[in-house]
């Protein structure tokens, strides 16, 4: 790196970090800001509760430096190359992930350019009302010969004037899986008296168990920003790895993105995503139509539903679903399977809302053509007489109506018809799913629920707020 550009880059880390420090006097703030691309950087004060993020002092600020979403193209190395250009002020939050280390070369150029910015010395920078920032520390890849996985660097200073900078570096050689390695909490508990000579020596405990981490699920599929873990605290600490005790406080830490494909109400989402997308297509012209990952398509399910619906008509008698009894193995598909019972079809399903249960499957415009065509040529000769809820107001509810009367009005299956009329019966079922979830669960804000039930002719309002409710449920779930 040229002078120039070093000292560029030392006054840019200079600001961004008395940026944040300014803003964390005020508020901590809750995500990780960036700085030239590759580096997150936390701020930490004595109200965080992990000890391994506020080692330093306690109760003191500090930096953390850590390792950002890296691109393809940079270099793993964290060198800067000749046309790099430096962000010094960008300064935007970043979506949650677990830590991740920087390479031990990148790690000792950001702390010599801290101690540059640091050193009242460097007028060449210069920066004028010089501000003695908190200690930083930076994460490492332990990628160096002595396996360094801390660095740190401290402003030594005499009242408002610094007169030095202390380093710190801790090593590591783990992991391990014996436990006899260890230094037992008696030893430790004696160093550190002997270190910092005291008398006393006061004992925490800390634990964190991830239940949904914020990674890749597979080589196939995106990964999702959704994290769920739990924070354990505990006094007086009996031993090393010592497990928490039940008189610890726990604390769950929560953070959800909407449509993850390892939550068990992701099947709503998905059939909420391609109700907008026909919203959209009626909008655009342009309809983006669903994988087809069904073993039968469409067609074959609507096909096979009508016959059923007419052999009961024929007074033909048709086994009904088998009553299959899941196997519970663990406390984790005991707790998926109960909600996933809360979110199972329900049991008062008209013949609309059964046909979308078939139809949510179809990939193409033709073969939406060609199960309507079915329906209605079912209807218009009588084979089926389904039943269908009051207050519905859907086209296919009205043929259904009609058809009691053994006459149904021709309708073309044409344009945006076809995309119109399943919008509308799966705009209707999904309304009375999130109805029965909050009438029948035991959040049940009725006033809400009456609102949302009497919205019958305003489509983008009941599209807008059928996804508001799905969003509120993946939350809650």
């Amino acid at each position: 790196m040229g002078t120039e550009r070093r000292r560029e880059a030392a006054v840019g880390l200079y600001l961004t970090l008395l940026r944040i420090y300014e803003e964390g006097k005020k508020s901590v703030p809750e995500r990780p800001y960036l700085f030239e691309d590759d580096v997150e950087i936390c701020f930490i004060d004595g109200s965080c509760k992990s000890p391994v993020e506020r080692f330093w002092n306690g109760s003191s600020m500090l930096y953390v430096l850590q390792q950002a979403g890296r691109s393809e193209d940079s270099d793993p190395t964290g060198e800067l190359g000749a046309d790099d250009v430096l962000h010094t002020s960008q300064l935007t939050p970043t979506e949650g992930t677990s830590p991740a280390a920087l390479p031990v070369q990148r790690a000792k150029q950001l702390i010599s350019l801290y101690t540059m910015a640091q050193n009242p010395n460097m007028t060449h920078l210069k920066i004028s009302d010089l501000v003695v920032l908190p200690p930083l520390w930076i994460r490492c890849d332990g990628s160096d010969p002595e396996h360094t996985y801390w660095l740190g660097a401290e402003p030594l200073k005499a009242g408002n004037k610094i007169t030095g900078i202390s380093f710190h570096m801790v090593t590591c050689d783990g992991p391990t899986a014996d436990k006899t390695s260890f230094v037992n909490l008696e030893e430790l508990k004696t160093e550190h008296k002997v270190k910092h000579h005291s008398s006393v020596v006061t004992t925490k405990g800390f634990a964190q168990y991830e239940l949904i981490s914020a990674a890749a699920m597979d080589d196939t599929t995106l990964g999702s920003e959704s994290n769920i873990s739990i924070d354990i605290t505990w006094h007086t600490v009996d031993k090393i790895l010592q497990a928490p005790p039940l008189c610890s406080t726990a604390t769950l830490n929560i953070m959800l993105e909407s449509g993850d494909p390892r939550s068990p109400v992701y099947p709503l989402y998905r059939e909420l995503q391609f109700l907008l997308a026909l919203a959209e297509g009626l909008k655009t012209g342009v309809t983006e139509w669903p994988e087809h990952l069904e073993t039968q398509t469409a067609f074959e399910l609507v096909q096979e539903f009508l016959m059923d619906l007419k052999k009961k008509l024929d007074g033909c008698c048709v086994s009904g679903d088998k009553n299959e009894t899941e196997s519970i193995k663990s406390d984790t598909a005991a707790v998926d399977s109960s909600i996933k019972s809360i979110f199972s079809e329900r049991g008062d399903l008209d013949f609309a809302e059964q046909l979308w249960c078939k139809m949510r499957s179809v990939c193409s415009y033709q073969e939406l053509v060609e199960c309507l065509t079915l329906v209605i040529k079912f209807l218009e000769h009588g084979e089926i007489q389904p039943w269908i809820h009051q207050g519905s107001s859907s086209l296919l509810s009205k043929l259904i109506q009609q058809s009691y009367h053994g006459k149904v009005e021709a309708v073309s299956l044409s344009g945006i018809t076809p995309i119109q009329m399943l919008l509308e019966i799966g705009l209707d079922k999904m309304k009375k799913d999130y109805v029965s979830f909050f009438i029948g669960g035991k959040i049940r804000p009725c006033s809400f629920c009456l609102f949302f039930y009497g919205l019958h002719g305003l489509k983008e309002i009941r599209q807008g707020v059928l996804y508001l409710i799905a969003v509120f449920i993946q939350s809650v779930v």
